[in-house]
C-alpha cells in the first residue's frame, strides 16, 4: 500500500492525558478514584465536552446529580491542565522524523473540547507540524462517529485508501477503517516505530 497522509490522535498519543494525575491529589486511594472515574466523572460524560457541550453546563448537571462531591467534580475543568503530564516525548520524536522526511501529509485528529484546545495549541509546539487538525470540540461530532473522520478527509482532501491513522483506542481505529483509512493501535512509540517500519513508512 502506498501511503501518502499519517494521521495521529493525540491524548495518549502524543499528549500525556490522564485525569488520575489530578485525583491522585484529590483522593487518598485509587480505589476512591475507580469509583469516581467510574460513576461520576466518566468517560462518557467528559465525552460529551469533546463533542461541544460546555464545561458549565457539564458540571453544574453532574453537581446536580451527586451534590456531596462538589469539589472533585468541579476539580475536573477547574484544574483541568493537572490532568496533563506533558508530551511522550518518543512518540513525538517518530512524529517529527515523519516531518523531516517530507514524504507524508501530516494531520491530527483529536477529540477535545474547544474550550481547552488553543492552551494545548499554545503548550505543544509539535501540533505546530500538522499541515491541519480536527478537533471534535469545534466541530460538534467526535471519533469514533463517521462524519467526524469525513470532516477530515473533506477539508484536507487526501486519498483515505493512502491513509494512516494512529490511536491507542481500538473503536476510534474502526470508524477509520469503514473509510479505508488503515488504522494502527497505539501501544508503545517502540511499537509504533515497528509498524511503521513494516508498512514502509521508514
Amino acid at each position: 500500500m502506498k501511503t501518502s497522509t499519517v494521521i495521529f490522535y493525540l491524548g495518549g498519543v502524543l499528549i500525556d492525558w490522564n485525569p488520575r494525575y489530578l485525583y491522585r491529589k484529590i483522593f487518598k486511594t485509587e480505589e476512591e478514584i475507580d469509583w469516581f472515574l467510574q460513576h461520576v466523572c466518566t468517560s462518557e460524560w467528559n465525552e460529551k465536552q469533546d463533542a461541544g457541550c460546555s464545561f458549565d453546563e457539564a458540571t453544574n448537571e453532574l453537581i446536580a446529580q451527586f451534590p456531596d462531591h462538589e469539589i472533585p467534580i468541579r476539580a475536573w475543568y477547574d484544574r483541568w491542565e493537572e490532568t496533563i503530564n506533558g508530551s511522550l516525548p518518543d512518540t513525538v520524536n517518530i512524529l517529527r522524523e515523519i516531518k523531516e522526511s517530507n514524504k507524508y501529509k501530516l494531520l491530527a485528529l483529536t477529540n477535545w473540547s474547544a474550550q481547552t484546545f488553543p492552551w494545548a495549541l499554545n503548550n505543544f509546539e509539535f501540533l505546530h507540524w500538522f499541515e491541519g487538525i480536527v478537533v471534535s470540540g469545534v466541530e460538534k461530532t467526535r471519533k469514533p462517529f463517521p462524519e467526524f473522520y469525513k470532516i477530515l478527509i473533506d477539508r484536507y482532501q487526501f486519498e483515505p485508501t493512502q491513509a494512516i491513522f494512529i490511536d491507542d483506542v481500538p473503536k476510534n481505529l474502526a470508524g477509520a477503517e469503514v473509510f479505508g483509512i488503515k488504522g494502527i493501535h497505539f501501544q508503545s512509540a517502540e511499537k509504533l516505530k515497528q509498524d511503521l517500519i513494516q508498512l514502509g513508512i521508514f
